[in-house]
C-alpha cells in the first residue's frame, strides 16, 4: 500500500484498484484495505505466502456494499487485520459475472442464501471454504439472533486456516467438486427421438405463474416485489395464442394472462417503483404495493420494462403503455447515454449518503414550488401528505389513476387537473435537477447495452421514432468498434478503454439487439454482424458434450469450474437469448444447424422450465418461438419509398413475436442481401410495385402489393 497521490481530500491510502476502470473498484481504491483486482498478481501472492484469500464481490449501485465499505473496509483496525492475514481481492460482479456465479453458488450451498456484498474466503488455489454476504463491524443482535461481527469472522477464519487446515482443505474440496459437477452436468434429456412438446405446455407454465399472481397489487408473491418482466412477456405470448384460437380460452372465473399483465403494468407505473417525474424504473419494491422502491436504477431493468410496455401497447392499443415506454427510453437518453453512444450501467440508490434522498419530497417543499391550487391538485394526484409515506417524506405515486374521477372528486375539470400536473412535473423535475444526483456507474457493459439496443430498435420500428433509431444505430456502431479488440468482443468499456473478453451473454445480447436493429432499419450490416457474433459464440462457448453454451469462452481464464447458467435471473441467461437468436437466424436463413442447436437445448429443459416458469421467463419465450408456426415476411421495395412504407406499417401494427421481417430494394441491393439473408432470394416485385411475401418455413403465400391485401393475409394468420 502506498500513500495517496491525487487522492480525494482526506484520503491517506491508495491501493492497486486505482488502476482499474470499474467505478465500483475505484470507490475502494482509497480504502486502508490493500485490495488487489482479480488476477495473477494476487493469486501468486496468496500461493507464495500461503494466505487465504478474502474475495469481496459487489457493484456500484449496491446499497449494502456501500454500508459495509463505510463500516469495515474504511476501518483502520479491521483493514489491518485483513492485510495481515489475507490477500484481499475486490471484484465488480458486473464486470466478472463468471466469478460472481461461481462463488455465489458456493455461498448459497454453504448458507442457503446469497446476495451482495458477497464475501468469500478461498484457499490460495481459488477454492471457497467459507462465505457470507453483509457482515456488521461488530456483533449485533437481529431478531433474537446474534450476527457475528466481521472482525470475529476474520479471526475465526484465521484460526481455522492456521490450526485446522485439514478441515479447511476438506471443506474446500467438497465445495469445488460440487461446483465442478454443476457446470459439467448434462442437461436434462427427453427420451430418444421425442420431439418438442406441444403448445399446451406453455399454457401449463402460464397457470403456474397465475397461481402466484397478487390479485390486489399485481405482480407475483409478496414483499419484496420484483417486476419479473420476462414472465410477463411470456404471459403476453400465451395471450396471443389464446386470441388466435391456438390454445383454449381461460376457464370461467380465472384471470386471463392479459389481465395479469395489464394489472401489473398499471400498478407498477403508478407506484413509487416508477420515477413519476423523470421516467424509468427502480430496481424493485420493498413492499407488496410497489410504493417504496429500492432506489437504484439499473440499465437492464429499464431495457426489459420499456420493451414490455411497448409490447403491451401493441397488443392493447392503450396509449398509457406507450407513454411509459417512451418516458423510460427518454430517461435513458437523458441520464444514461454516454457522448460516444454507449449506455451507462446504473444509478445508485444513495445520494449524499442517504438512500432515496434525490427522489423524496416534503409537502411544504412542493407547496413552495407550486403554490395555490396547482400545488393542491398536484399533491392530491401524487398522494403527497404532510406526514409522508417514507421516513417523513413523500415518494410520488398515483393512488387513483383515473384523471376524470380524481378531477370530479377535487371539483375541477379534467383539463384543469392535467394542466396542473404538467406544470408541476416540469417545475419539480427542474428543481430536482439542482439536487446532488445519485452516483452513476459510467462503465458500458456489452450485454446490458445489447438489451437496451433491442428496446430502442423496437421502439423505433413500432412507434415510427427516427430519433430512437438514431440512438440505436449510434449505440450499435459504438459497441462494434470500441468494444472489440483484435476481433474479440470485450465485456466492458470506460474512459476510452475496453477490456475483459466478452462472455456468452455479451455475444448473445448484442446479436439480439442487432437483429432488432436490422428489422428497424434494414441495413444489411447489422444482420451480418449479428450472424457473425453467433458464429463466434458457437465456436467459443458451445458445450458439444452436454448441450447448450458455457458462460465463459474456451479462450478465457480457467477457473475452478466453468459456469453454465440456464435460469433467467434479473437478466436473461445467456443460453436463453442465444436459443432465441439462433431460432431467428434460422428463420432468416433457413440454416437448420441453428435451429437444431436451439431446439436440442429447449427440448432438454422443456419440462423443468414449464414447471418453474419464474426461473425461466425468457427461455419460455424462445420455446414459444420453437413451438409456434414461425412466420417470415419479406418485402421487396425501397424501404424509404411510400408504397413500401405502407406495407411495413401494416406489419408493424401488431406485436407478432414469432415473426421475422426482411426488406430490400430490388436489383443489385437485393442480390447482395439475398446472399446473406436467403429469405430475400428469388422474390421478384409484382408489376414493378413494392411486394410483400408472407411465408412459413420459406413456403410463401401469394405475393401482395397493397396494404389491404397484406392486412388480410396477416389477419387470417393471427386468428
Amino acid at each position: 500500500m502506498t500513500e495517496a497521490s491525487g487522492a480525494p481530500q482526506g484520503a491517506q491510502h491508495t491501493n492497486r484498484l486505482i488502476h482499474e476502470t470499474s467505478p465500483y473498484l475505484l470507490q475502494h481504491a482509497h480504502n486502508p484495505v490493500d485490495w488487489y483486482p482479480w488476477g495473477e498478481e494476487a493469486l501468486s501472492k496468496a500461493r507464495q505466502e500461503d494466505k487465504p484469500i478474502l474475495l469481496s464481490i459487489g457493484y456500484s449501485a449496491c446499497h449494502w456494499c456501500h454500508v459495509m465499505e463505510r463500516e469495515s473496509f474504511e476501518n483502520e483496525e479491521i483493514a489491518a487485520l485483513i492485510n495481515r492475514h489475507f490477500v484481499p481481492i475486490k471484484v465488480d460482479r458486473e464486470e466478472r459475472p463468471d466469478l460472481d456465479a461461481i462463488y455465489m453458488q458456493a455461498v448459497q450451498a454453504l448458507t442457503g442464501q446469497g446476495g451482495w456484498p458477497l464475501n468469500v474466503f478461498l484457499t490460495p488455489d481459488g477454492r471457497p471454504f467459507f462465505g457470507g454476504t453483509y457482515f456488521p463491524p461488530e456483533d449485533r443482535r437481529y431478531g433474537g439472533q446474534v450476527m457475528a461481527g466481521f472482525p470475529r469472522v476474520l479471526l475465526t477464519i484465521v484460526d481455522a486456516y492456521q490450526n485446522r487446515r485439514q478441515e479447511v482443505e476438506e471443506q474446500a474440496e467438497r465445495l469445488a467438486e460440487y461446483l465442478r459437477e454443476r457446470s459439467s452436468a448434462p442437461l436434462l434429456r427427453r427420451s430418444q427421438g421425442q420431439v418438442l412438446p406441444q403448445l399446451e405446455l406453455l399454457a401449463n407454465a402460464a397457470s403456474e405463474l397465475a397461481a402466484e399472481f397478487d390479485p390486489v397489487n399485481g405482480g407475483f408473491g409478496g414483499a419484496p416485489k420484483f417486476p419479473n418482466s420476462m414472465a410477463l412477456e411470456f404471459l403476453l405470448r400465451v395471450h396471443l395464442h389464446r386470441a388466435a384460437g391456438e390454445l383454449p380460452a381461460v376457464k370461467e372465473g380465472e384471470r386471463s394472462e392479459l389481465e395479469i399483465v395489464e394489472q401489473t403494468l398499471q400498478r407498477m407505473a403508478c407506484g413509487g417503483i416508477y420515477d413519476q417525474l423523470g421516467g424509468g424504473f427502480h430496481r424493485y419494491s420493498v413492499d407488496a404495493r410497489w410504493l417504496v422502491p429500492h432506489f437504484e436504477k439499473m440499465l437492464y431493468d429499464n431495457a426489459l420494462l420499456s420493451r414490455l410496455y411497448l409490447h403491451a401497447y401493441l397488443v392493447t392499443g392503450n396509449p398509457f403503455y406507450r407513454r411509459i415506454a417512451e418516458e423510460t427510453l427518454d430517461y435513458v437518453v437523458r441520464e444514461m447515454t454516454a457522448p460516444e453512444g454507449g449506455f451507462y450501467s446504473t444509478q445508485d440508490a444513495d445520494s449524499e449518503g442517504e438512500e432515496g434522498k434525490f427522489y423524496l419530497w416534503q409537502a411544504e417543499e412542493i407547496a413552495r414550488l407550486l403554490p395555490g391550487e396547482d400545488g393542491e391538485l398536484f399533491m392530491a394526484w401524487y398522494g403527497v401528505t404532510p406526514r409522508g409515506n417514507f421516513e417523513g417524506k413523500n415518494i410520488l405515486h398515483v393512488p387513483e389513476p383515473d384523471p376524470q374521477r380524481v378531477a370530479e372528486r377535487l371539483g375541477v375539470s379534467r383539463e384543469r387537473l392535467e394542466q396542473a400536473l404538467e406544470k408541476g412535473r416540469a417545475l419539480l423535475l427542474a428543481a430536482r435537477e439542482q439536487r446532488v444526483k445519485p452516483g452513476r456507474d459510467e462503465k458500458v457493459l456489452t450485454a446490458w447495452n445489447g438489451l437496451m439496443l433491442r428496446s430502442f430498435a423496437e421502439a423505433a420500428r413500432y412507434l415510427g421514432r427516427s430519433d430512437y433509431r438514431h440512438v440505436a444505430e449510434r449505440n450499435a456502431d459504438f459497441l462494434l468498434t470500441a468494444l472489440r479488440k483484435d476481433g474479440r468482443l470485450q465485456r466492458t468499456w470506460k474512459d476510452g478503454r475496453a477490456h475483459l473478453a466478452g462472455y456468452l451473454e455479451d455475444y448473445a445480447f448484442l446479436a439480439d439487439g442487432l437483429l432488432a436493429l436490422y428489422e428497424a432499419s434494414f441495413e444489411l450490416r447489422w444482420f451480418s454482424e449479428a450472424r457473425g457474433l453467433m458464429e463466434e459464440a458457437m465456436r467459443l462457448f458451445a458445450d458439444s458434450e452436454n448441450g447448450g453454451f458455457f458462460d465463459t469462452g474456451s479462450d478465457q481464464e480457467a477457473l475452478i469450474s466453468r459456469p453454465k447458467e440456464i435460469m433467467d435471473n434479473a437478466t436473461p441467461a445467456g443460453n436463453s437469448v442465444a436459443a432465441e437468436v439462433l431460432l431467428r437466424l434460422a428463420a432468416f436463413t433457413g440454416e437448420e444447424r441453428y435451429r437444431q442447436l436451439a431446439e436440442s437445448y429447449l427440448q432438454a429443459l422443456a419440462d423443468i422450465m414449464t414447471q418453474h416458469p419464474h426461473a425461466f421467463g425468457h427461455v419460455l419465450g424462445a420455446l414459444d418461438f420453437a413451438l409456434s408456426p414461425e412466420r417470415e415476411i419479406a418485402i421487396i421495395g425501397d424501404p424509404q419509398a411510400g408504397e413500401t412504407a405502407a406495407l411495413l406499417a401494416v406489419v408493424n401494427r401488431r406485436y407478432r413475436p414469432n415473426t421475422v421481417l426482411a426488406c430490400v430494394a430490388p436489383g443489385s441491393a437485393q442480390e447482395r442481401a439475398a446472399a446473406r439473408i436467403p429469405l430475400l432470394a428469388e422474390r421478384p416485385q409484382q408489376n414493378g410495385r413494392a411486394t410483400a411475401y408472407v411465408c412459413q418455413h420459406f413456403a410463401c403465400q401469394e405475393p401482395v402489393t397493397t396494404p389491404e391485401a397484406l392486412h388480410a393475409q396477416l389477419d387470417q394468420l393471427d386468428r
